[in-house]
Order: structure tokens, then C-alpha cells, then sequence
């Protein structure tokens, strides 16, 4: 009986396997596959021809035996508030995207707002031989023993490389995008106390209101609260605004699912949405563009940014880059159909035209 791999060798392959094959030595080819100090001083042709020969003879590294060869674990870890949420999830994607190509693993713990899982899992996480951490909208508060990363971190640790988004710039780019539309009663969500983000973002949005002669009314900021990553988390706080019983024409919300369950409580309420209220959400996860109507809203490059966590740890790991305690990523606003002009100014732009017109 035959298989489809009946042609082939059922042999491991190993270095010396890819070495012989090469002629070259087994210590030329694990330098190179391990892009380790040593293959600085290999050819680049030598090189590729290497990681060919290892495609074309389908070798796979035995773990274990790297491990003690090198005493490393090309581990790192991973502390996330939550793992399903629309920011994490794509946050996480983007570091496993990046460790993929550098042959590292990854554990992830999530501690859910539980101080006493967050203090423990430091130290659980080192004691499984990791050589780096990345943490993702989890604040560190003391300096680590490996090198650290952290997404949407704004506390100074020394060692700590805090990934930020220009919070500042955010928050113009949003209320400008309003502003031109011709609103000026706006309502605002803002984030859990225990999100990174929170006050960072609140402080920026308030400075910047204040630049643009926007009011922030009391009576038109409500606070988020719960643990949920739905958009049911901002079901509710939509009602309370409208219970309130203060007009406003426009909400910017603190993140997109709140912004996504605040325009169903509004639509149950008969309003429409862009032309009794424009919502801008923040963040930009993949369901913004799909929801209805398609959200507006500031985007942070998420994917990328797991990304950047990654390739920052990895490089401090292997001595390939410079400590740096802050890497700035900039927003970008993104229009779509929920956020439409006042309808007052519409009507007052409409009878200047028609004034115009009749001179």
C-alpha cells in the first residue's frame, strides 16, 4: 500500500542532515537557521542557500534539544486583560503574527481584573522560563526582570517600553471631524477606571475641547461601567444619556463597542443615527465597519501595534536594538455612515443659500 509519502525518506531531518547535504558544516547551518551571532559572519548566498535546503528537505527544529543546546526557550510571555475582546484579540494577533516568523512561542494568561491573578502572574510566567513579556492594556508598575513591553501602557517603569497611541492628536482628529459637521452639543463616554486607557484619553479629550472652544457638559459625559466586551457594554449608558433629557447632537464614545450599543439604544428610542445623532466610536476593530450604520471612528493600528510589541521584546532578547521607554504610534480618523452634519446648521446653510439666491 502506498502513501502519499512514500516517495520520501520517513528519516528525521536533522542539521547534519542539511549540512551534508550542503557540505557544509553542522555549526554553519544552526548558526543560520538560528540567525544567531555567529551568522553575521556567514555570506548572504551561504544563508540562503541553507534556508532552502531546509524548505526543500522539510526540517523542523526539535524544540527540546534547542533548548539545552542554547539554554533558551524562545518563550514569551503574554498578560492581557481578556483574550476575546475586539482591542486584545487583535493586539494578540499581531504579536503571534510577528513571533511566528522568529520561530518564538508564546504563553497568555488573562488575569479579568483580578489584582490577585495580575501580582501573581509575573512570577508564574518567569518561573516557565520566559525571556520577555508583553502586556496589552495591563498597567506594570515595577520594573521586570526581562525585557517588557507594554500596549497601551503610560505609566515611566524603568526597562518597561511603553507602546502609545498620540491620544492628543486622537482626540482632534474626532472633535474636529464633528466641529466641521456643525456640531456642538456632544455627549462623551468615558472608559472604565481600570482600562490603561481611560484617563490618558479623558485628559486629552478635555484638553483639547478646551482648545477648540468645545463645552463639556457634565450632563452629557456619562461613565462606563462593567467588564464587558460586547456591545452591550454601551447599551445602557446610550439610554442614560437620553434619560437624562439634555439635547445633544453628536456622541463620541470611548471605544467602538460602546459606541455600537449606544446607537442601538438610541434607534430604540426612534432616533436616527447620523441625522438626530452622528456617533464616533475609537479604535477601529473589525466589526466597525460592518456595524449600522458603518461607525466613524478613530483608528489604532492594533494588529500592528502587537506587532511592534513583539519585534521590540525580540530585538532586546537577541541584543539587536536599543532600549527606548516610549514608542509613539499615530491615529487616523476614520468617516463612515454614522456620523452626518447637524441637521440645525443644515437648515441654517439651506436658508442662507435660498437668501443668497434670491439677491
Amino acid at each position: 500500500m502506498t502513501t502519499p509519502h512514500s516517495g520520501k525518506s520517513s528519516k528525521r531531518v536533522t542539521l547534519k542532515t542539511i549540512a551534508n547535504h550542503l557540505g557544509l558544516t553542522p555549526g554553519t547551518v544552526s548558526a543560520a537557521l538560528n540567525n544567531s551571532a555567529a551568522a553575521r559572519s556567514i555570506p548572504e548566498h551561504t544563508k540562503k542557500r541553507i534556508l532552502d535546503a531546509a524548505r526543500e528537505l522539510n526540517y523542523r527544529p526539535n524544540f527540546f534539544a534547542r533548548t539545552l543546546r542554547l539554554n533558551r526557550t524562545y518563550t514569551i510571555g503574554v498578560i492581557a486583560e481578556e483574550i476575546g475582546d475586539a482591542y486584545g484579540s487583535q493586539v494578540i494577533n499581531g504579536i503571534e503574527q510577528y513571533l511566528q516568523t522568529k520561530n518564538y512561542f508564546f504563553l497568555t494568561v488573562v488575569h479579568r481584573h483580578d489584582p490577585k491573578l495580575l501580582a501573581t502572574y509575573s512570577q508564574l510566567l518567569l518561573s516557565r522560563g520566559i525571556e520577555g513579556l508583553i502586556t496589552v492594556d495591563t498597567s506594570v508598575s515595577e520594573a521586570p526582570s526581562v525585557p517588557t513591553v507594554a500596549v497601551a501602557g503610560h505609566q515611566p517603569v524603568a526597562g518597561v517600553t511603553n507602546i502609545i497611541l498620540d491620544h492628543k492628536k486622537a482626540a482632534r482628529l474626532a472633535l474636529e471631524h464633528l466641529k466641521e459637521l456643525g456640531h456642538e452639543k456632544i455627549a462623551f463616554l468615558k472608559g472604565q477606571t481600570f482600562s490603561s486607557d481611560s484617563a490618558t484619553r479623558w485628559a486629552a479629550i478635555c484638553e483639547v475641547a478646551q482648545e477648540m472652544g468645545i463645552e463639556i457638559r457634565p450632563e452629557l459625559t456619562v461613565q462606563i461601567e462593567g467588564t464587558d466586551s460586547t456591545p452591550s457594554l454601551g447599551y445602557p449608558v446610550g439610554k442614560e444619556l437620553l434619560a437624562r433629557k439634555q439635547p445633544f447632537t453628536a456622541l463620541f464614545a470611548y471605544n467602538d463597542i460602546s459606541a455600537i450599543g449606544s446607537i442601538w439604544a438610541f434607534r430604540e428610542a426612534g432616533l436616527r443615527v447620523p441625522q438626530d445623532i452622528s456617533v464616533v466610536g475609537f479604535d477601529d476593530i473589525p466589526g466597525a465597519a460592518y456595524a449600522n450604520p458603518g461607525l466613524s471612528t478613530v483608528r489604532q493600528p492594533l494588529i500592528r501595534m502587537g506587532q511592534i510589541a513583539a519585534e521590540t521584546v525580540v530585538n532586546q532578547i537577541e541584543g539587536q536594538g536599543e532600549y527606548v521607554p516610549e514608542i509613539a504610534i499615530e491615529p487616523e480618523f476614520v468617516r463612515r455612515a454614522s456620523t452626518g452634519p447637524e441637521i440645525s446648521s443644515m437648515r441654517t446653510k439651506h436658508a442662507s443659500g435660498e437668501a443668497q439666491l434670491s439677491a
